[in-house]
Formats: C-alpha cells, sequence, structure tokens
C-alpha cells in the first residue's frame, strides 16, 4: 500500500491469501511506517471500518472485505534489506524441510526471529528479502535470540491459521536439549508453576514465576550425567516465554550459558571448557497438518560447536 498523500478515506480490499488474519495485524502488515499504537487507536474509535462498520481489533478479515482507512501520515518506507552472499548460503543451509506448504529452519544462535527491540533485522526478514517470489512468509511460533533449532514457517495463511490452533491446542510437540547445573535425578522431573512475563527484577524485565501468572509445564529427562552438569532432553507442554529457562533455574539447575537466568560462576566455568553461548537447542518438532497422511517429525541437528564442546565432556 502507498503511503496516502490526499486527505481522503482510502479504501482497501483485502486480497486472496488474509482470509482468518487479525484485523490489527492485517492493518500492522499494510500501513508500514504507521505507529501500532495509533493504528490500535484508531480500530477502538471506529475510525477504520470493515465493508461498513466499526470492528474489534480481534476480528477477522475476509477475503473481498472493503477497509476504510482514515488519512494517515506514514514514514518513508525503509531501506531494503541487503543479503550477503555467506548470509543467503548461511540461512539456505539452514533449511530442515520445505515443502509448498511449510518452511523449517535450524535456526541459529545468536539470531533474531524478526526485527523489534534493538533488533534491525531478524530471520523473517532475511528469508523475505532473500524470497521475494514467495508471496506468503510467517512465523509459526517463536525461539529466543540465543536459541537455536527448529522454526516452523508457514507459506500459506491457511496453514498458519492451522498450526496457531494447533498450538492453541497443545497438539504440537516439542523437545529441546539443555545442559543445565549439577545433577539432576535420573526419574523425569517435572516443572509446574505459573509464569508471567515482563516482571521487573533488579530494573531488568523478566519472566518470572508466579502464582497468578499462565500455567506452564516442562519435562526434564537426563540423557547424560557428567556431575556437575547434566545433559536434558526438555518437552514443553505449555509455550510461555523463557519457560524452559525459568523452569530450569526454579529447579535450581540454571542453563549453561544463559545470562538472564543462570548461575555466574557455572557460566564462568563453562566458558573456561568451551561453551560460549546458551546450551539451548530446540531439536524436534512434531505435528499434523490436513492434507498429510502421517505426522510430520522434524529434527533440527545440534549446532557442531555444541556437539564438539559435549565431546570434551565427555572424554
Amino acid at each position: 500500500m502507498q503511503p496516502l498523500k490526499e486527505r481522503h478515506v482510502q479504501i482497501e480490499q483485502v486480497p486472496e491469501g488474509f482470509t482468518g488474519q487479525r484485523l490489527d495485524n492485517y492493518l500492522i502488515k499494510i500501513l508500514k511506517g504507521v505507529p501500532k499504537g495509533l493504528i490500535y487507536r484508531l480500530i477502538r474509535k471506529g475510525a477504520i471500518k470493515v465493508n461498513g462498520k466499526r470492528s474489534k481489533v480481534h476480528d477477522r478479515v475476509s477475503a473481498g472485505d472493503q477497509l476504510s482507512i482514515p488519512p494517515l501520515r506514514q514514514t518513508l518506507p525503509k531501506e531494503a534489506i541487503s543479503v550477503t552472499p555467506q548470509m543467503r548460503q548461511a540461512l539456505t543451509s539452514a533449511i530442515v524441510y520445505e515443502d509448498e506448504n511449510l518452511l523449517v529452519m535450524n535456526k541459529p544462535a545468536g539470531m533474531a526471529v524478526h526485527a523489534g527491540s534493538g533488533v534491525s533485522v531478524g530471520l523473517i526478514d532475511l528469508l523475505r528479502a532473500m524470497r521475494p517470489s514467495d508471496p506468503f512468509l510467517e512465523l509459526v511460533h517463536r525461539l529466543d535470540r540465543e536459541t537455536s533449532g527448529c522454526l516452523l514457517i508457514a507459506k500459506k495463511r491457511s496453514v498458519l491459521n492451522e498450526l496457531h490452533e494447533a498450538f492453541r491446542q497443545g497438539a504440537v510437540t516439542k523437545e529441546y536439549i539443555a545442559l543445565t547445573k549439577g545433577r539432576w535425578p535420573k526419574t523425569v522431573n517435572r516443572v509446574d508453576v505459573s509464569l508471567e512475563k515482563n516482571k521487573t527484577v533488579a530494573k531488568e524485565r523478566v519472566t518470572a514465576v508466579e502464582a497468578q501468572g499462565k500455567s506452564a509445564l516442562s519435562e526434564f529427562h537426563v540423557l547424560k550425567d557428567f556431575g556437575f552438569a547434566s545433559l536434558m532432553k526438555v518437552k514443553l507442554f505449555t509455550g510461555r516465554t523463557h519457560q524452559i529457562r525459568v523452569h530450569a533455574q526454579y529447579a535450581e539447575h540454571p542453563i549453561a550459558g544463559d545470562e538472564k537466568y543462570g548461575d555466574k560462576d557455572f557460566n564462568k566455568t563453562m566458558r573456561q571448557k568451551g561453551c560460549k553461548r546458551l546450551f539451548l537447542h530446540a531439536q524436534y518438532v512434531t505435528l499434523r497438518l490436513e492434507g498429510y497422511e502421517h505426522s510430520l517429525k522434524f529434527n533440527a541437528p545440534l549446532d557442531p560447536v555444541l556437539e564438539n564442546f559435549l565431546d570434551l565432556l565427555k572424554a
């Protein structure tokens, strides 16, 4: 959508492929350069109408809907994202699986999945710049910047909606590999404590254990006991922000390399041994998708740097 130059209401028709998207998210997508806060205020005031009627932020649009949008001042479009040959090669080699519906990446550690919070370009922005012929590329879920592993990207709006519903219903299984402090009991360990994000602790915004927060359940299972550290398989039953990291901290077995929720002395020891990043990796994702005969299970291989580090610990 081009910036509005004339002082009159703009009529925008929702194109094919966007049926089911929330009104606020659709407007944020087409009104680039307009502050999100202004978009939300205009919707709530009824200044933006769908088919001539007031709508709510969470209403869903359909192909063919007519949106009436008042004159807005938009900033100039951002400069085109430049993808270096090295970055293109790195992202291409990180593709675990792809078909006409879905793209699965083995996200590198240290790369944000999207722009924001001081990050100008994320993985999804780079992919869109690399693939201008792909009409639709949207993140299905998130991974922390320092976490590596399986990341799902939908190539169709219908697939995105289906997977979002599957996540809400707990029908997507995610398994992680983590190295944690100390010796866990060899039985399966379930951590079932509610979490609340954006709590302020020592002037830093974090996710914290909070009885009034959202329910969160993680299951930890010992894969290898090193005495001073344990290699763990972690299964998520919910998907709260920083869930594994906070649950590991709560269990008094924080994750190696975790600068926000970890143990400083343990991190220092791990760095000296060769682990210089957060040791948390989304290894497996299992899901069902309409049109596929069997369940889909994706495996993102562990970073060779972490594999070599584990070999040193085992030696």
